[in-house]
C-alpha cells in the first residue's frame, strides 16, 4: 500500500466549540491508483487531502506512505517528504504570473543541485508530455486557462513525484477544458503509474477514479 489511514480524526476549534471536521477515517490506497474524493461542501475533502500532505495536523490517528509516518514526521521531514514524493494541482493553477511557463515548471528544482541546462531540459519534456511544446516562453497570462493547469501540472510532475494531490483541478475551468485536463491525468496515472488522489465535486469527474472515497459531515459515507 502506497498510502494507510487509519483513525483519522480533525478537530477544529469554533466560538461555538470543537467542531469535527474528519471522524474516524480509515482507507488502504494500492499504488497506482486514481482515487477520487467527493463529497458536499464543508464534507472535509480538502482536510483530508491536506491531512495527507502533512500541511496540517491531525487530532489524532496514522496516516502512512510506504513506511514513512506522516502524523509524527517534524516540519523539516514533511519538507522532504513532500519534495521527493508528492506533487501538487490546485484549483486556482498557482502560477507565478512573472515567470514563463518553463520557469515555472523549472521553479521546483530551484533548491536542487543540477546544472541549469539539465533543469531546462527536463522540464522541456515535461510541457511536450501536456501538449505545451511551443508554449514555453509564454506568460500565464498569454494561455488560457485549460493551458495554465497543464503547466500546473507538468511542474507538478518535474520531481518525479510517486503521488500527485489534485484539488478541485477542473474547478475553473470549462466542460470541454475539464475532459482535457482529466484525460491528461488519467494518461499520467496509467503510463507513469503515479498514485493520484483528487478531490472533486464534479459527478462526472467523480468517475475517472477507479478508487472512490466519499465523505458526509467529515465520515465517509
Amino acid at each position: 500500500m502506497i498510502l494507510s489511514v487509519k483513525n483519522l480524526n480533525k478537530k477544529y476549534q469554533h466560538h461555538d466549540g470543537l467542531v469535527d471536521a474528519l471522524k474516524d477515517i480509515s482507507f488502504e490506497i494500492p499504488k497506482g491508483n486514481f482515487v477520487t474524493i467527493t463529497g458536499p461542501s464543508g464534507s472535509g475533502k480538502t482536510t483530508l487531502l491536506l491531512s495527507l500532505a502533512g500541511l496540517i495536523n491531525i487530532s489524532s490517528g496514522e496516516i502512512s506512505f510506504n513506511d514513512f509516518r506522516i502524523d509524527k514526521a517534524n516540519d523539516k521531514l514533511l519538507s522532504d517528504f513532500r519534495k521527493l514524493n508528492v506533487g501538487f494541482v490546485m484549483q486556482n493553477f498557482a502560477l507565478i504570473p512573472y515567470l514563463t511557463a518553463i520557469e515555472n515548471v523549472m521553479l521546483p528544482l530551484a533548491t536542487h543541485k543540477m546544472k541549469n541546462s539539465k533543469r531546462f531540459e527536463e522540464a522541456s519534456e515535461l510541457l511536450e508530455l501536456v501538449g505545451l511544446g511551443d508554449r514555453k516562453t509564454h506568460l500565464p497570462r498569454e494561455l488560457s486557462s485549460g493551458q495554465q493547469q497543464r503547466v500546473a501540472i507538468a511542474r507538478a510532475l518535474i520531481n518525479q513525484p510517486s503521488m500527485i494531490l489534485a484539488d478541485e483541478p477542473t474547478g475553473n475551468l470549462d466542460p470541454s477544458l475539464s475532459l482535457d485536463i482529466l484525460n491528461l491525468l488519467r494518461s499520467i496515472n496509467i503510463d507513469k503509474g503515479i498514485t493520484i488522489l483528487m478531490v472533486t465535486h464534479n459527478p462526472s469527474a467523480a468517475e475517472y477514479g477507479n478508487f472512490k472515497i466519499k465523505l458526509l459531515n467529515g465520515s465517509l459515507n
